[in-house]
């Protein structure tokens, strides 16, 4: 089993490993000394782990009770979240209890804003079920659920007390959720290293599964544990997600964070290139690690549908919008400009 410390105003660990679902219990049980545990998933994910979590829980002498909710996105929002606190309540947990989000990038963030916000915040775990949840969406205490008028709008920066990452669930995965992470993770190379990005083009990421979520917790922590709070260079991390969150909008959320951040990705290279913001045109090289896999690098939305859309963005601050703007395969920059240049660079990003 592997272990990276992340350093934040709260400490805790994320542990790495294969079965590790299973002694999920006992693990808890070490950083916590609560009487209940609220476990937190959705539909699909409690058919498949839910007993495991459970049964390891109460054997680790917590008694437990459930919050299941319908799959998808389309659940991230200020319903569900009502219903979430209602049944903490219902169900008395105390300050002294915890939740347990199992799932992946939805069910950790739901979750998540809610620990931070029923009682004025209660301990919780994250235990990710997706490749996207693992590498990124369940370190670093960024919790949201959606608005109608956008993504993450209503949030908490809230730190669990551990976060547990049996590699061994991704074999549950329909090919494209796997793909959803990998988008994720190509962006950590595309960001911070060169190497990396190389590996993950020149074998496959599925043959070393604990070294690459480990590699990419890495990096997470290291930009996180510097910037916690998001004001500075924690926002590199927002690479292809400002046109990502976009197309997201546009498509009714029918096409998924992981595609909508590859084909953003692919915009914002393109488009920073041809505005003259950069020397080197990497799209070619992200195109191809996208396509090995099987990821979009296009949208059919125009720039006037996007800009429309990333008028909401939370990233948007006073007229203005900082970007994330790739200069070479592991090594991007902050750019803040205008909101109106983004049109720009959207259309041409775009061809």
């Amino acid at each position: 089993m592997k272990q990276v410390e992340i350093s934040t105003g709260k400490s805790y660990k994320v542990l790495i490993g294969n079965g590790i679902l299973s002694d999920s219990g006992r693990l808890i049980a070490e950083v916590s000394h609560a009487k209940t545990a609220a476990i937190v998933t959705d539909d699909i994910v409690n058919l498949l782990y839910a007993d495991t979590l459970e049964a390891s829980l109460k054997s680790a002498g917590f008694n437990t009770v459930k919050f299941v909710f319908p799959n998808g996105e389309g659940s991230k929002n200020i319903n569900t979240y009502s219903d979430m606190l209602e049944f903490m309540a219902e169900n008395r947990l105390t300050r002294s209890d915890l939740i347990v989000a199992l799932g992946g990038g939805v069910t950790g963030d739901m979750a998540g804003f809610t620990a931070a916000t029923y009682l004025r915040g209660i301990d919780f775990v994250q235990i990710p079920t997706t490749l996207l949840a693992m590498v990124d969406s369940s370190v670093g205490g960024k919790t949201a659920i959606d608005l109608n008028a956008g993504k993450n709008l209503a949030g908490a920066f809230y730190q669990p007390s551990l976060v547990i990452v049996d590699t061994d669930t991704l074999s549950s995965l329909k090919p494209e959720t796997f793909a959803d992470g990998m988008a994720e993770t190509i962006k950590y190379g595309v960001l911070f290293d060169r190497d990396f990005f190389d590996f993950l083009l020149n074998e496959n990421a599925k043959n070393s599964l604990e070294e690459t979520v480990e590699k990419c917790v890495c990096f997470k922590r290291d930009t996180v544990n510097a910037d916690e709070n998001d004001r500075g260079i924690r926002g590199l991390l927002n690479l292809g997600h400002t046109a990502g969150h976009a197309i997201e909008k546009c498509s009714g959320y029918s096409i998924s964070h992981g595609s909508a951040v590859a084909i953003g990705m692919v915009i914002i290279a393109r488009g920073a290139y041809k505005s003259g913001l950069v020397k080197k045109d990497i799209t070619p090289n992200i195109i191809e690690i996208l396509e090995k896999y099987n990821l979009p690098t296009q949208t059919d939305y125009t720039a006037d549908e996007l800009f429309k859309a990333a008028g909401s963005d939370k990233k948007c601050d006073g007229g203005k919008i900082t970007l994330i703007i790739p200069e070479t395969v592991g090594k991007c920059r902050l750019y803040k400009t205008e909101f109106n240049e983004f049109y720009d660079i959207l259309k041409k990003g775009l061809k």
